[in-house]
């Protein structure tokens, strides 16, 4: 049976939401779970799917779990082409926690109903202010330097953004709660992401940092496509922002990865939304272009890459002289970057580069390279993930710094599905 294509759909819209998709499936697809491509299936009753949901056991849903398109066209029983414009779900009911429903964002739009006129608005969209609280994290120098708004406009649109956003106080177990809409990305490697706590985590900033060929690029890559998955595969249904800073990003390895997972590669280089990035100032000028891609596109945005995020400064700022402005201008590409982490609930993932510290060691112990980009960048990554080169195709990856996760290290290798446990 030759294996169906996905290819983009512009038709599909972000308001076909995944229990759309999963009630009214215009086809039913088995999935094959140890090739990971979808085969055919004879439909069943509703009435039917509902009991096997409710009586199956775990181990008989992963040999056959039931596949709905968001956009399916069947032309017939033999050969059956669809198409997809993001969301290929795996998954019999939908998983709430990271429906872009019940992640609130409130765009700058609705300022208007506080008494903000609609031309004041057009400035701060143009300034790259698309959300309520895209205003209110903003320091208030920063909206003066807006041309036409005034210390009076600025003084109520911030009032109107706070009123409108969630900037005050909340106790533990609010805080709790509004935590189970975040979700987490696998890499591909179980031992990996089990180190990592289940993967990549949305609303924080992940770094990876190691020498050349220990394995940065190639986890970005697979990274990309693992997000675009569905849930129960390790994904977060949704698409990419990449920021390529040293010219590393090959669609013919994304290619690889997405066949490996058994995707369509077409429809997987579409949900990736590329830049390559030259400058320091230009990267700033990305992630702003960025924050509105995710306000204006019509689906869901669940990563964002950057590789990596020192290539521009080290070539824009030079010497102990220029050390400070550096530094400055890091700080506010990283209070960007977390911004946008929690304002749109999405993984931010960077790989680093490293410096060598000849002074580090001694004759009788080995001297790690240092990630360079200093305190600052220490402080904004929420995870600092080590990694290095071990025996042949295996690399290692330590945990360097997290609020929650314990000092530990797992072993992985690069293949052509992306990552995997090593010796697998």
């Amino acid at each position: 049976m030759n294996r169906p294509q996905l290819r983009p759909n512009p038709r599909a819209h972000r308001h076909r939401t995944a229990q759309t998709a999963v009630c009214q499936p215009p086809q039913t697809f088995q999935f094959d779970a140890l090739h990971h491509r979808p085969t055919h299936a004879d439909p069943e009753p509703m009435d039917t799917l509902k009991r096997k949901a409710a009586g199956e056991e775990a181990s008989q849903k992963k040999a056959a779990l039931p596949v709905h398109m968001d956009m399916v066209e069947a032309e017939g029983e033999d050969d059956v082409p669809y198409s997809c414009s993001l969301h290929v779900l795996y998954c019999e009911q939908p998983n709430e926690s990271i429906m872009e429903a019940s992640w609130k964002m409130c765009l700058i739009d609705k300022l208007q109903d506080s008494g903000i006129n609609a031309a004041d608005l057009k400035k701060l969209k143009d300034a790259g202010y698309n959300t309520s609280q895209s205003v209110a994290f903003t320091m208030r120098k920063e909206l003066l330097s807006i041309k036409g708004l005034s210390d009076q406009k600025v003084d109520k649109i911030i009032e109107a953004a706070r009123k409108t956003s969630e900037v005050g106080f909340i106790t533990c177990s609010q805080l709790v709660s509004k935590m189970k809409n975040r979700f987490q990305i696998a890499t591909g490697a179980g031992k990996f992401d089990q180190m990592l706590g289940g993967g990549i985590e949305s609303c924080s900033i992940t770094e990876v940092f190691g020498e050349f060929r220990c394995g940065k690029t190639q986890l970005c890559h697979s990274l990309s496509v693992m997000a675009q998955l569905p849930n129960n595969m390790g994904g977060a249904n949704g698409k990419v922002v990449y920021i390529d800073t040293e010219g590393t990003f090959r669609p013919e390895r994304l290619r690889q990865i997405a066949e490996a997972k058994g995707v369509s590669a077409e429809a997987a280089m579409e949900n990736i939304i590329y830049a390559r990035c030259y400058t320091s100032d230009h990267l700033e000028h990305l992630l702003q272009e960025a924050a509105s891609l995710m306000v204006n596109d019509e689906d869901r945005f669940a990563l964002l890459v950057v590789d990596s995020i020192m290539g521009g400064f080290r070539v824009d700022y030079s010497g102990r002289g220029e050390l400070a402005d550096r530094q400055q201008k890091l700080a506010r590409v990283m209070n960007k970057l977390q911004k946008v982490s929690e304002e749109f609930n999405v993984a931010v993932l960077l790989s680093n580069q490293v410096m060598a510290d000849p002074g580090g060691g001694c004759a009788f112990m080995p001297s790690y390279p240092k990630p360079v980009g200093g305190h600052i960048l220490a402080h904004f990554s929420t995870t600092r993930v080590m990694l290095r080169k071990g025996r042949g195709d295996q690399r290692v990856a330590k945990i360097y710094d997290s609020p929650c996760l314990p000092e530990s290290e797992s072993v992985f290798e690069i293949y052509n599905g992306g990552v995997r446990n090593g010796g697998d």
